[in-house]
């Protein structure tokens, strides 16, 4: 279960006024908002009222496109604040200073690849998703957002995308480790660190991953959710293995789906 998931549910009022307010008033609300300032301050971050206002209208735009457009699990919306906002700024104290750019891998909602444009305004941003009506919202929250630094939104698949070639990759819920690897190597320079959300399940990944990949990588365990990790990679090369047949074609293959 979700770390601060379970405290935020903790925290509900269960009578009197309060009870009468829903869950996703609360959690995507005021209250939400606060929490998500407390463990950024924690996290030894202080964000600032413009860049809480800006993360406010996101939310706000998520919450008013989600009717029309799934752009993130339908029960998560109840408390955006921590399983999408606070989930996404936990990179940013991972961001290097020196890093002046940043590729996001199926940006979808938004998360992480909107909220670290609002929490490191200094990044030429750019986001990479392959569905048009996301990409729309992507445009439209962009806006409401007032970034100084508008992000470059590309449509377009992955690995058909102009290479990047950027200090920081990143990408939230998209694919296993390997394809992401694959994926990445398309959009990162030459000294960039990716920074991957991984579940549940990333030690398998990671594993698996090797077989094709020599990989220097560090585990970090998550801010909203003790059993998933975000995993910085700093450089990585492809092994022999992933160069054999018939295993290359098999990739070949996958990657043209």
């Amino acid at each position: 279960m979700p770390i601060l998931r379970d405290a935020v549910l903790r925290t509900a009022p269960q009578d009197g006024v309060g009870a009468e307010v829903s869950l996703s008033e609360r959690y995507s609300g005021q209250l939400g908002q606060d929490l998500f300032l407390s463990k950024m301050r924690e996290l030894g971050v202080d964000v600032s009222r413009e860049t809480s206002d800006q993360l406010e209208a996101l939310v706000s735009t998520l919450v008013r496109w989600q009717k029309a457009i799934n752009l993130v699990g339908r029960t998560t919306i109840e408390d955006v604040w921590i399983r999408h906002v606070l989930d996404s700024a936990q990179l940013a104290p991972l961001i290097p200073p020196e890093a002046k750019s940043l590729a996001d891998l199926g940006s979808g909602g938004g998360f992480p690849g909107l909220v670290l444009a609002a929490l490191r305004p200094d990044l030429d941003m750019i986001l990479i998703e392959v569905d048009a009506r996301k990409a729309a919202f992507l445009g439209e929250a962009g806006r409401r957002m007032g970034l100084k630094k508008p992000p470059r939104v590309v449509i377009g698949r992955i690995e058909e995308a102009p290479a990047s070639k950027a200090d920081v990759v990143t990408a939230r819920a998209l694919a296993p480790l390997g394809q992401l690897l694959v994926w990445a190597d398309r959009h990162r320079g030459d000294t960039a660190i990716c920074l991957f959300h991984k579940g549940k399940g990333w030690q398998v990944e990671l594993t698996e991953a090797t077989k094709d990949w020599d990989i220097t990588c560090q585990p970090l365990s998550s801010k909203t959710d003790s059993d998933a990790v975000i995993l910085r990679i700093g450089s990585y090369t492809a092994t022999g293995v992933r160069d054999r047949q018939p295993k290359g074609r098999r990739r070949q293959d996958h990657d043209g789906n």
